[in-house]
This record gives structure tokens, sequence and C-alpha cells, in this order.
């Protein structure tokens, strides 16, 4: 049976079914095509990043690490390094203690790390749904194919390849094309799934190395010097 000869002997329902696979599988390819995109630039942008941010963790200038972070907006790391820095850079500037901006900066880091992922995270969950319900839309196809078929049956009385032929061959057609459509959805997901983690990682090991980077400054050093001298003369005080 040739595909147009298929199609002629496609019910109503097996149509609605093959549509709506060929439609989700045409939207599966358009989310895998932007995701790859969208990885693929975070992952050169951040590539070219670490040069910049290498330089400030040996004495960079901050001014030049945030210049850096705004030529290369697609940067997970960039973006990350970035909120770090303008609320340390914010509570300098604000005449703050530069310890107790700490834990400002850690929660700006936090807050910047979820909401990346939450950017980088969008589609996917598209993606494991197609992977997900793609089969089961495929046996509903199977299904009515089957009845199809033995409706055939019934109508002419008789039995043979010629009466059920069209019903089975759409029954089959619509189970291959469910799985079709999901095995690319599922790949794809499983792998923008592992890429997710090396950039969670990545994001956190940039944040330790801002946070010690920052909080280990000469400034920092010298405003702890007097207050653990204070500390050792309150203490010498008591003693006596």
């Amino acid at each position: 049976m040739t595909f147009t000869e298929l199609l002629k002997n496609v019910g109503y329902f097996g149509g609605a079914v093959m549509v709506c696979l060929a439609l989700l599988s045409l939207v599966s390819v358009g989310v895998i095509l932007d995701k790859h995109r969208r990885f693929r630039t975070a992952s050169r942008e951040s590539q070219n990043f670490k040069a910049e941010f290498g330089k400030f963790l040996h004495g960079g200038e901050a001014h030049a690490l945030l210049e850096a972070a705004g030529q290369h907006q697609n940067s997970h790391t960039a973006a990350v390094v970035s909120a770090g820095v303008h609320e340390y850079e914010g509570v300098r500037k604000a005449g703050g203690d530069p310890i107790a901006s700490l834990e400002l900066v850690t929660s700006a880091l936090e807050d910047s790390k979820a909401e990346t992922m939450i950017n980088m995270k969008k589609g996917l969950g598209f993606l494991a749904t197609i992977g997900s319900i793609a089969p089961f839309i495929g046996l509903f196809g199977t299904v009515v194919g089957i009845i199809n078929a033995f409706q055939s049956i019934a109508s002419t009385g008789s039995g043979g390849m010629s009466v059920v032929s069209g019903g089975m061959a759409e029954a089959l057609v619509s189970t291959a094309l469910g799985i079709f459509v999901a095995i690319p959805a599922v790949v794809a997901f499983n792998n923008f799934t592992g890429k997710l983690e090396n950039i969670h990682v990545e994001m956190n090991r940039v944040s330790s190395q801002l946070v010690n980077c920052l909080f280990k400054i000469p400034e920092v050093q010298a405003v702890k010097a007097p207050v653990m001298a204070k500390g050792a003369v309150a203490g010498t005080s008591y003693a006596r």
C-alpha cells in the first residue's frame, strides 16, 4: 500500500492523531534547535569570560570585570559574577562594612544562580512532556486503527488482507510515528539535563572563587585587623 492509499483509508480519528503527532514533532524540533543554540552560545561566551575573570582574581579591577560581563550577556558565569560584584560595590560605595556585606553578596549570588537556572530550563519541561505522551498518542491511533479494521470486517462480512489492510496500516503508522516523535525529545532532554548540571557546577565554582577573592582583599583585611586587635586588648584587660 502506497502512502497515498494509506491516507485514503485513514479515518478521521486516525488522521487527527497523525496531525497531532506531526505538530508535536515540529514543535519539538524547534525547541531542540533553540535550546542547542542557547547552550552553545552560553558555553562559548562563558569560556571567553573566564579570561577576564581570571585577571580579576589575580588583582584586576572590578569595573573591567563588569564591562566584560556586559559584553557576555548570554554567559551564565558572567551573570552570576556580575550580580555578586554589583552587590559588593554597592555596599562599599554606600560606606557599609565590607565584611558585613558577605551575606548580601552570597544572597545575590544565590538569586542570580536560581534565575539563570530557570532561564536555562525553559522549554525542557515541554520536551519531557512530548517524550512521555507521544507514544501514548500513537497507541491511541493504533487502537483507533484496529477498531477501523474490525469495522471493515463487520461491514463486508468477511476478512482478508484487502479488508483489514487499511486499518492495520493506520494502526502501525500511528505507533511508529509516536515513537519517532518521542525518541528525539527524550534524547535531547537527557542531553540538555546533563549540560544543566555542568552549568550549575560552573556557577557554584565561580561563586566560591568570587567570594574568596572579594573577602580576602587588602582593604577587608585592614578592617579585620583593628577588630581583632581590639578583641585581643579586651581579652587581656578582662584577664587582668
